[in-house]
């Protein structure tokens, strides 16, 4: 798991200050290691596993059947109800257990989740931590919260009411993409630092400087 060193957490808080120099916006950096455990995900797979068992065991041919049960009971032995009914049993939750085992592996796990599943959950999450960090918590409500969740490899930009009115999802276009590559080539502290110069150029152009401006939330890069 990528980590940020102290000279990147010095060169984030840095690339934030100078933003909010030039602007009257109020940016709020957060690093998560990720955004969600995913196990529905492992669920999901589990449950399908074991429906593909009774699918399976339809489709092996009768012969090959007897011929098990030929070899494990002797000639003219014969299966009830019941012992079937206990034979599909184990195998469902054989499949079941095993398939949970086999996707407790994180990275086996984040490879099979499908990216739109990771991009709404890290959006969710996003949005979450944006109410309780910068949502109507600055005077004009000029706070925005730069995410950057490190396993999903993706990152949210989410504005407070003054700014997103004054802006598209486009204009975060440049700040999102040099996030993603460094993040892409671990190097998240420069990714980071690069998208902050890129939002508060944006920033400099819908909310402009004025007399007055307070520091009203932390520069400094929260790490979750």
């Amino acid at each position: 798991m990528q980590r940020l060193s102290d000279a990147d957490r010095d060169r984030v808080t840095a690339a934030v200050q100078a933003a909010e120099a030039a602007s009257d916006g109020e940016i709020v950096t957060i690093v998560a290691p990720r955004s969600d455990a995913y196990h529905d995900v492992a669920l999901h797979y589990a449950v399908l596993l074991m429906l593909l068992v009774p699918a399976g065991l339809a489709l092996i041919p009768q012969s090959w059947i007897d011929w098990w049960i030929t070899f494990l009971l002797g000639w003219n032995a014969q299966l009830t109800r019941g012992e079937v009914m206990l034979v599909v049993f184990v195998k469902l939750a054989g499949a079941f257990l095993v398939a949970r085992l086999v996707l407790a592996w994180m990275p086996l796990r984040m490879a099979l989740t499908p990216g739109g599943t990771k991009t709404r959950r890290v959006r969710r999450r996003a949005i979450d931590l944006f109410r309780v960090t910068c949502e109507r918590r600055t005077r004009g409500r000029t706070g925005v919260l730069l995410y950057l969740s490190l396993l999903e490899h993706r990152a949210e930009i989410v504005a407070d009411k003054a700014i997103a009115d004054k802006t598209a999802p486009e204009d975060w276009g440049e700040a999102m993409a040099v996030l993603i590559a460094e993040v892409k080539a671990e190097r998240p502290g420069d990714g980071m630092a690069l998208a902050v110069e890129k939002i508060g150029a944006v920033l400099a152009r819908v909310i402009p400087p004025q007399p007055d401006n307070p520091n009203e939330l932390p520069d400094s890069v929260v790490e979750l």
